[in-house]
């Protein structure tokens, strides 16, 4: 039994999220189905990190157990013919398998996320479902001075939404930057993990002090509170995107250097 690992980028908008659902449209139900289709067989598929309705992803991580013998670019090539235009598979390769193999999900040790904001008076059409919009204006450094007090390990309860099955909510945030492109702002949350709703909350909290709504340490308030119902409520799904997995270099996966977004 072979293990292949794949890299996926996918457009988010048309889907219900990663995970499989009855109806079949989620990202993990039209992938298997296209691996069925090149395989010719059933094969489930682990990710890296479930993703919402609506949210994209620039690197998704998966990995498969088959029998098959493939080259990685008919892997690539393969399951591609029989993806819809908005998802795709990058790369693939095989890595160790079995109780100490790679796994998408637990050999990951840490994750990158971005969110997209068109800050602008008037919406932008060609950012539809791709970036979130906020028409006033924004502080970028309050927004930052409010986001130092989330580095490090944190119960982060405050940001946590009520459905999210993740067994403790203490993660360690590693990095958040924010910086303006024109009329987007991009916002960057690298930590070991993330709860469910996390960046969204967080986002939607930190417009607030943007805005000028909030102090800064509004932040330090709510992440002390524990208390999700202190917090702004979750900002849309459109402008998150997966985009990195960490894993060690040991595995040897040919992830692509970090692009935008």
């Amino acid at each position: 039994m072979k293990r292949i690992a794949l890299g996926i980028e996918y457009d988010g908008t048309d889907w219900r999220g990663w995970q499989t659902q009855p109806d079949g449209m989620t990202v993990q139900d039209r992938l298997e189905a296209a691996i069925r289709q090149f395989a010719q067989t059933e094969i489930a598929t682990t990710c890296a990190g479930r993703t919402d309705a609506g949210v994209h992803a620039t690197e998704q991580v998966v990995h498969l157990d088959t029998e098959l013998e493939r080259l990685p670019v008919s892997w690539v090539r393969g399951i591609n013919s029989y993806l819809p235009s908005s998802i795709a598979v990058r790369w693939a390769c095989e890595v160790p398998g079995g109780k100490d193999g790679f796994h998408a999900r637990s050999s990951a040790v840490a994750r990158r996320y971005r969110y997209l904001i068109y800050n602008s008076p008037v919406r932008s059409p060609l950012w539809k479902n791709r970036a979130g919009w906020v028409f006033r204006p924004l502080d970028l450094d309050k927004m930052r001075q409010g986001a130092a007090f989330l580095l490090g390990e944190h119960d982060f309860s405050a940001f946590r939404a009520a459905e999210c099955q993740s067994i403790t909510p203490v993660k360690t945030m590693h990095d958040i930057s924010i910086a303006r492109q024109g009329n987007l702002i991009v916002f960057t949350f690298e930590a070991n993990a993330f709860l469910h709703h996390m960046i969204r909350n967080i986002v939607g909290s930190l417009i607030v002090v943007g805005k000028q709504n909030q102090p800064p340490q509004w932040m330090k308030i709510l992440l002390e509170s524990r208390n999700r119902s202190l917090a702004a409520p979750t900002f849309a799904p459109d402008g998150l995107y997966l985009s990195r997995v960490f894993y060690d270099s040991k595995w040897g996966l040919p992830q692509r250097d970090d692009v935008f977004p």
